[in-house]
């Protein structure tokens, strides 16, 4: 029986996600399915309110595509490895709980998108990052194109996808590819402090503004405000607001409701 590519821990209502697949934690078929699944089983459960990814070991976070898998495959079936990817970056990306990518090694191809798809990233110093899709004839198909260049701009975006160049993690920190650096050995517990921050947070305040910073990242200023005006109006309405502000004025800790969706 073969061994699980991924590992789930939850901490009170905290889940870490850890790429274990030795020795570099890349990911086929099998896996990208099985991550698919444990996201939607994460984003079902109404207790977790956080997610962190990292990887097994002090090597890898993880390496990308298991390039065995597109070896004597048809183009139709390559395509498909591609939609299974983002499917994992699509539910990522939209999970309704904060997502910390605690990046402990080589961060490389589709598991550099991962942790872009995270909303916040926290790198070690060893911690080496790239989209080296070029050197085998590919192209980054995990959104990379895309949100690489959202996060740390074109000119950047360029060098690590056209010429593939690695970065250290003094680097990526300078160029707000990782927004935190850590010491070896660091990164998850300094995840995992984040994320107990972002338990301080109505969940379902949190996952509203969430989805309009998304929303409104290219947005005329005006429809952004709106947008946000009907959101904080929805939220007004809800049993979290009144908790929050009650909780304010006793000086004591509000206790939300485990809802994170305001629709």
């Amino acid at each position: 029986m073969s061994r699980a590519p991924l590992r789930i821990e939850r901490l009170g209502r905290t889940a870490v996600l850890t790429f274990d697949n030795p020795p570099a934690h890349t990911l086929d078929a099998a896996g990208l399915r099985e991550l698919a699944a444990q996201l939607d089983a994460l984003e079902a459960e109404r207790d977790i309110a956080a997610l962190v990814i990292t990887g097994a070991g002090e090597r890898f976070f993880c390496a990308g595509d298991d390039l065995n898998m597109y070896v004597d495959v048809s183009p139709a079936a390559a395509r498909e490895l591609t939609r299974l990817l983002a499917a994992v970056v699509t539910r990522l990306h939209g999970f309704s709980g904060v997502t910390v990518a605690a990046i402990n090694g080589w961060c490389l191809g589709a598991g550099l998108e991962c942790a872009l798809a995270c909303d916040t990233r926290i790198g070690e110093a060893h911690a080496r990052f790239g989209l080296p899709e070029g050197r085998v004839g590919l192209l980054p198909c995990g959104g990379g194109t895309a949100t690489l260049a959202a996060q740390v701009g074109e000119g950047w975006a360029k060098r690590l996808i056209l010429c593939g160049e690695t970065l250290d993690a003094e680097t990526a920190q300078r160029i707000g590819l990782i927004e935190a650096s850590a010491a070896k050995g660091a990164s998850r517990e300094a995840a995992l402090a984040l994320a107990d921050l972002a338990m301080r947070q109505s969940p379902a305040a949190l996952a509203a503004a969430k989805t309009l910073i998304h929303a409104n990242r290219h947005a005329p200023l005006t429809e952004a405000l709106a947008s946000e005006r009907a959101a904080f109006g929805r939220l007004f309405e809800a049993p979290d607001a009144a908790e929050g502000v009650a909780a304010f004025l006793e000086k004591r800790e509000p206790v939300w409701g485990h809802v994170r969706s305001t629709q």
